[in-house]
């Protein structure tokens, strides 16, 4: 079949509207990351608030912090980070692995490297609606074993979230979500249908891909590519090297969003009772009297 010919099978293909390099910059405790989500040029892609491509090397790391109102997803891509929260739960979770943290209305947790040298990944914030800011905490967790995953004419693809290849992910999104993890040998190319009410977009991981049509310029490393309104996405490897990137969507939920660091609400009003609650230890952050990570 002809490039023309497969891209027509969508009735509207998603063009790149709007490409973002992700820039270092410091967060936590010396760790480095490349934020393509999150700053000036693109502060959020309703669901997304953030994209952090992360890497973190002992003894540095992201120490005891709150989270309220939205869910983190934690990717790794190289090595290992072990969590732990005021509610008892901990863990590492290693290459390949995903950790979905639904924060809802309060949780205070630590994420550090758990081996010598660079430990990368990437992790989103997917915003909550806000019937769901203040439920209770939840996590799923998949080992990269169970990740379901397809290959076909050479392109391989992990799905981490939705359905991709005839094969779907176990993880609940509240807020609806396709998190697909795509690698493409040389000279290949892949069409994903993504629901058309959805926004999203591409993250390149490594190699150079051509996304929305055949003749579009190609997109290297590190670059957030924001995909305009359609019903599906064709990429492209022109390269004779692999290319990687992480395709992601999301419904939006058309509500105002107002964020102090790591607590998003829909209200100026909510903020200030987030702020309230962390600091005198209630409505969800009641442990956080007394719990210091290990």
């Amino acid at each position: 079949m002809s490039e023309s010919a497969q891209v027509s099978h969508f009735s509207q293909p998603r063009l790149v509207v709007k490409k973002v390099q992700a820039k270092q910059q410091h967060e936590g405790d010396g760790a480095v990351v490349r934020r393509g989500i999150g700053r000036s040029d693109l502060r959020n892609l309703d669901p997304f608030l953030l994209l952090d491509d992360f890497s973190v090397s002992p003894p540095a790391g992201f120490p005891d912090h709150p989270h309220r109102g939205f869910e983190t997803v934690t990717y790794m891509l190289q090595g290992g980070i072990t969590h732990q929260d005021f509610a008892g739960h901990k863990g590492t979770i290693g290459t390949g692995d995903v950790q979905w943290m639904t924060a809802g209305r309060g949780i205070i947790h630590s994420e550090m490297p758990a081996g010598e040298g660079a430990q990368k990944g990437l992790q989103l914030w997917i915003n909550l609606s806000s019937k769901d800011k203040m439920i209770e905490p939840k996590y799923q967790e998949l080992l990269s074993e169970e990740i379901s995953r397809a290959e076909e004419d050479g392109v391989e693809v992990r799905v981490i979230a939705g359905e991709s290849m005839g094969v779907r992910s176990p993880v609940y999104t509240r807020t609806p979500t396709m998190y697909l993890d795509f690698t493409l040998k040389p000279k290949t190319q892949m069409h994903q249908s993504i629901p058309e009410s959805w926004n999203s977009f591409v993250y390149v991981i490594e190699g150079e891909g051509v996304f929305g049509i055949p003749n579009s310029s190609p997109v290297s490393a590190h670059h957030v590519v924001v995909l305009g309104p359609g019903d599906g996405v064709s990429a492209w490897n022109k390269s004779s090297k692999p290319l990687r990137f992480v395709l992601i969507g999301g419904q939006p939920l058309n509500e105002p969003v107002v964020q102090h660091g790591p607590f998003v609400m829909n209200t100026q009003a909510e903020i200030d009772r987030t702020i309230e609650d962390y600091h005198h230890c209630k409505n969800g952050f009641e442990m956080a009297k007394y719990w210091r990570s290990q």
